[in-house]
């Protein structure tokens, strides 16, 4: 008894030093996970400040400041990196990104002419039993060629006057071989569909091509079946790439219901390393759309920054060869003069699908190319309005590429975003072929959108242009094409506008402009290191430039610096 008595005092003076030290651990700010330093800090807040170094803690910016101040905090555990002048800005996001790669089939992203389109589906030919069906990827375009054109019926002729083939162009197109349309019954005699086209040659006979509905003519098998645990690998490996070229957040413009549930399973996983913004597509009528989504049990706005259910898209218009025109296209085809385009849903059918989902709650993001396609997306979204206000809810339409000036008042009164991406960079020949010089100059009207007041973000549409987002960059801001030279020129936007519309834009139309898009305390740590300054670096690097390390929610998901 008398040795416990001793050790009371004892046991008080040590219960109060660890209360002590506890208090004094809880009052001092924790050591820095990471910290770059030695850097050109861009911020993109609102003044476009500069500064020096960055420390983050978890998955937040903790601190923007000086060198010295910011080194200072580090701890024995804190990964200390040197940017050695190097430019840090963002992380960088895309707002309409189904995908980095078109998908299985013979690989035509690296073909330069129809031989390279030739060799490639050759090589598939040869390894292909007689009769057996050739595909390929959608990761093309025809105006990566050095003939400015598509390959069509007699060049996929030449090359497998047996095999059926199909090349997949893009989302909005088919081009078949006479195997392949003898295959699924389609001659001069077959009707077209409305929203679709079944175009020819000059001399009448059909020459392959199927756009938007036509496509349903023809079944493709489905890409051999993956356990869930190859499709969580695939999406993972897929984000990596993402990640490799600066994308810290997507916006994913259209998934099914089980997609969306692959991504829950990676985010309950802590797998999910890329901030998902998802607009559902569930398919059908408006009851069809309706009854999936209320069967779901998702919500609009479910979820955190890592995933989030952003709304729900749709359609009215085809891609660069169906986009809905007040006038008639340059190129008419057979049609006296009289084409305008494809409306791939009729008035009547994306009116009760709108009501029905603004009824729910949800917010619509509408594709609308042509300049008659945003006419009549406007008249129904104003219709809506009507009924159940949209405008702080930020709908939006996608891509918007023949904004006309009587659009930007409706726009701007209805709150509408506007998600455009970088398809002249890619496909500016050959709009100039289906619309003529001044509807391509046109395309795209970042400019005269922005002037307007009206929010922008980019993006790309990848695999129908090629996915990295400083290609965007440099697109918006030159007005340069891969292969036709600058289209539009009045129409270029500063770098900084670039920049912002490629962060803080992308942030305000997920609703996430507290939360990311500029180099603050207290927001989300996504960062990207580059090579150069994309302030004052020769226009070609704006694309060319390598990114070094990127971090998306304080991870480092990409790193060449080591």
């Amino acid at each position: 008894m008398r040795g416990m008595r001793s050790t009371w005092p004892w046991t008080g003076i040590l219960t109060a030093l660890t209360a002590a030290v506890a208090l004094a651990q809880q009052a001092a700010p924790s050591a820095p996970d990471l910290v770059l330093v030695n850097g050109h800090v861009l911020t993109v807040d609102r003044a476009f400040s500069v500064a020096e170094a960055v420390a983050v803690t978890g998955e937040r910016v903790t601190v923007v400041g000086s060198s010295a101040a910011v080194r200072a905090l580090a701890g024995p555990k804190t990964r200390v990196v040197d940017l050695r002048g190097r430019t840090l800005i963002p992380g960088l996001m895309d707002n309409h990104l189904h995908g980095a790669g078109g998908g299985p089939g013979v690989d035509l992203s690296r073909a330069r002419s129809l031989a390279d389109v030739e060799t490639a589906l050759a090589a598939r030919v040869r390894a292909t039993p007689d009769g057996g069906l050739v595909v390929s990827n959608s990761d093309w375009h025809e105006a990566q060629l050095r003939e400015q054109r598509l390959p069509l019926r007699d060049d996929l002729d030449r090359v497998a006057p047996r095999h059926p083939v199909v090349l997949v162009r893009g989302g909005h197109e088919y081009i078949l071989n006479s195997a392949a349309l003898t295959r699924w019954k389609i001659d001069a005699s077959t009707p077209e569909p409305a929203g679709g086209r079944i175009t020819r040659y000059d001399d009448g006979r059909l020459n392959g091509e199927l756009v938007d509905t036509a496509k349903a003519m023809v079944t493709l098998p489905p890409p051999p079946a993956q356990s869930r645990e190859a499709r969580l690998k695939a999406k993972a490996a897929e984000f990596a790439r993402l990640h490799a070229v600066g994308l810290t957040s997507v916006r994913l413009p259209g998934i099914s219901i089980d997609d969306f549930r692959l991504l829950q399973e990676m985010r309950q996983a802590g797998t999910l390393t890329m901030h998902v913004n998802a607009l559902l597509r569930p398919g059908g009528n408006a009851q069809a759309v309706a009854a999936a989504l209320d069967g779901s049990g998702l919500k609009q706005d479910d979820g955190d920054h890592w995933l989030r259910v952003g709304g729900v898209k749709l359609a009215v218009d085809g891609g660069f060869e169906g986009g809905l025109m007040r006038e008639p296209y340059e190129k008419p085809w057979d049609e006296g003069g009289a084409f305008k385009g494809l409306q791939t849903q009729s008035r009547e059918s994306f009116d009760a699908t709108v009501t029905a989902l603004n009824a729910r709650g949800w917010r619509v993001a509408t594709h609308a190319v042509g300049d008659a396609a945003i006419d009549l997306v406007l008249d129904v979204y104003e219709r809506a309005n009507a009924q159940r206000s949209i405008v702080e809810r930020r709908w939006s339409i996608e891509h918007a590429f023949i904004g006309r000036p009587d659009h930007l008042p409706r726009m701007r009164a209805l709150g509408l975003a506007l998600s455009v991406q970088s398809h002249l960079y890619l496909a500016g020949p050959s709009l100039v072929r289906y619309w003529g010089p001044a509807r391509a100059a046109l395309t795209t009207p970042v400019k005269t959108y922005l002037d307007a007041g009206l929010p922008v973000s980019s993006g790309t549409d990848a695999p129908v242009v090629p996915y990295p987002p400083l290609w965007t960059l440099y697109h918006f801001v030159t007005r340069d094409t891969i292969t036709g030279g600058v289209l539009g020129a009045d129409q270029r936007i500063s770098r900084e506008q670039a920049l912002r519309i490629a962060t803080n834009g992308n942030a305000w139309l997920t609703f996430e402009e507290r939360e990311k898009g500029a180099i603050e305390v207290g927001r989300l740590a996504d960062l990207v290191v580059l090579s150069d300054d994309p302030m004052t670096c020769p226009e070609p690097r704006l694309r060319d430039m390598a990114v070094l390390m990127t971090v998306a929610g304080g991870r480092v998901v990409h790193d060449a610096l080591r």
